[in-house]
Parts: C-alpha cells; sequence; structure tokens
C-alpha cells in the first residue's frame, strides 16, 4: 500500500523501532525487497539516489518502485534519496515519489535552512514529504569520497527547526559504503539531537556495517529510520559470482540468477527488518 513517509515514520517513533529504507537498483532487489516486508509484516521505504539515475534511469525505475508499492500488502512510502538538484527533486515528485531528500549538507548552514525551507515548501504544496540532511556522513554517496564530519547540535536544532523538513538525516560519525575499521558513532550528540527536536524523526544513513548492538542503541534515542544500500548491492553482486562459481560447464540461465539474486537480498532485507523491529 503507497503510504505517506511521515506516518511511516511516526508509527515507527511510537513503536521504538525504526523502518529500513532500501535502495533499489534494479526489478531483481525490488522484488526480493517488498518479499522480504511483506513476510515480516512490516513497512518499507524504497529509495533511489540521485547519484544512481546513470546505472538506474529515473524514468525507468520510478513506475516500478510506484507499481510495486500500490500493490504491495504493507505500508510503502516511495523517497528520493540524496537529491542535489531542484531539478531532479521535481523530477521524482512528478513521477509520484512521496518524499524527497535534499542534501543541502555541503552548504554552510544557513543556506541549507534556506534552500531545503524553500523545497519544503514547495513539495508540501504537492503533498510530498521532504528529509533534510545536516553534517558530513562519510563515504562516496553524494560523489567524491568524504571524510565523516560529525554535525553540532546548534546546527543540527536549527535546520531542524526552521527548515519545516519531516525528517532530519544526522552526521553522528557514519559513513556510506563499506566503513574502514570500526564505526565510532556520537551517540551522546544523537541523543540531545533527539530532546532537542521533541517527534521530529531522525535518520541514519550508511548502515551497512553498523553492528546490530549499535543500531538498537541508535533506534533508542530517536532514529526513525535506517538507510540500507551497499548490503543490498553487496547481496546482488555476490549472488551473481555464487551463481557462476556453480555453472561448472552448465548451460547459462538469466532465470536462475534472477532467483538467487531475489534469494540474497531477501535474505539481506530480512535481517535488517529483524534489527530494526528492536
Amino acid at each position: 500500500m503507497f503510504c505517506p513517509f511521515p506516518r511511516i515514520l511516526q508509527d515507527a517513533l511510537i513503536d521504538k523501532r525504526a523502518v529500513g529504507a532500501f535502495n533499489v537498483g534494479n526489478m531483481e532487489m525490488l522484488i526480493g525487497i517488498i518479499k522480504a516486508a511483506e513476510d515480516k509484516n512490516t513497512p518499507v521505504i524504497l529509495q533511489i539516489a540521485e547519484k544512481r539515475f546513470t546505472h538506474s534511469p529515473l524514468e525507468f525505475i520510478a513506475p516500478m518502485l510506484h507499481a510495486a508499492a500500490m500493490r504491495a500488502k504493507v505500508d510503502v512510502a516511495l523517497e528520493l534519496d540524496h537529491g542535489c538538484s531542484l531539478f531532479n527533486i521535481r523530477r521524482a515528485m512528478d513521477l509520484n515519489f512521496n518524499t524527497v531528500m535534499y542534501d543541502g549538507s555541503e552548504l554552510p548552514i544557513e543556506q541549507n535552512i534556506e534552500q531545503t525551507a524553500s523545497i519544503v515548501k514547495e513539495a508540501h504544496k504537492r503533498g510530498v514529504a521532504v528529509e533534510a540532511e545536516i553534517g558530513v556522513v562519510g563515504g562516496a554517496e553524494g560523489g567524491a569520497d568524504r571524510m565523516a564530519n560529525c554535525a553540532s547540535l546548534e546546527d543540527i536544532v536549527s535546520l531542524g527547526k526552521k527548515s519545516g523538513a519531516d525528517a532530519l538525516a544526522v552526521a553522528i560519525g557514519n559513513a556510506h559504503g563499506h566503513y574502514k575499521g570500526k564505526p565510532q558513532l556520537n551517540f551522546d550528540l544523537l541523543r540531545q539531537a533527539h530532546e532537542a527536536l521533541d517527534h521530529l524523526p531522525l535518520v541514519l544513513h550508511g548502515g551497512t556495517g553498523i553492528s546490530p548492538e549499535d543500531f538498537k542503541k541508535a533506534i533508542g534515542l530517536g532514529i526513525a529510520k535506517i538507510n540500507i544500500a551497499t548490503a543490498n548491492f553487496d547481496a546482488t553482486a555476490s549472488a551473481a559470482f555464487t551463481y557462476a562459481d556453480t555453472l561448472n560447464g552448465k548451460e547459462l540461465s538469466y532465470f536462475d540468477l534472477n532467483e538467487k539474486i531475489i534469494e540474497n537480498v531477501y535474505k539481506c532485507t530480512c535481517d535488517h527488518i529483524e534489527i530494526f523491529k528492536v
């Protein structure tokens, strides 16, 4: 069922759990994620990042995501992840995404607030929710590889209160992609942000590689949405390698490969859903 993003997140806050927001690159990944959500009877958010349009053109993948959300037996929201340009944010809204994330994290705080507030105003008129971001989430999701840099509490509170955003992604030492070493999350900063922003749902990006214990601790401190991309992309690639290793001279079959990818993504998604239930 196609469901409003704010309702999914507010329900998560009430239930003291987090919603998994899973990036999708192709049909097999989508089938695996929806199957996991239905089998676990839990809401999910389907995402694609602006950076991924080269590999998964928005005009092709958006109708597929929307159709899956409409037919799903559980609540599903659609989100443009890490939207950097107003052009692509508007394209996503035109193509039935009911949530857009504006990544103004590289801008000075006042400019980030101004730009985010402007997008919120336009999006809300169209019934679309907005996720904002503050601080530098490490890794290479938005382009060049970036060092993780925690946001200041002052900036977190300013963006959260002045932008009108429906959710706020906070940088607390998390990073996109594969972590180089054990993630060191600033839980004290997260606790202070949650206390200062009352019921505004907070978001954790860079979920791949964070331990189940740290996930649960973050959820207890106000994280209502956790983004998972790399883990399921890895599961997809791993399925292809595993399939190739088992051929042993047998005839190639796209359909066998298709099933292997769905199975791997399904298992990966189920694992994260179980952790996020706390």
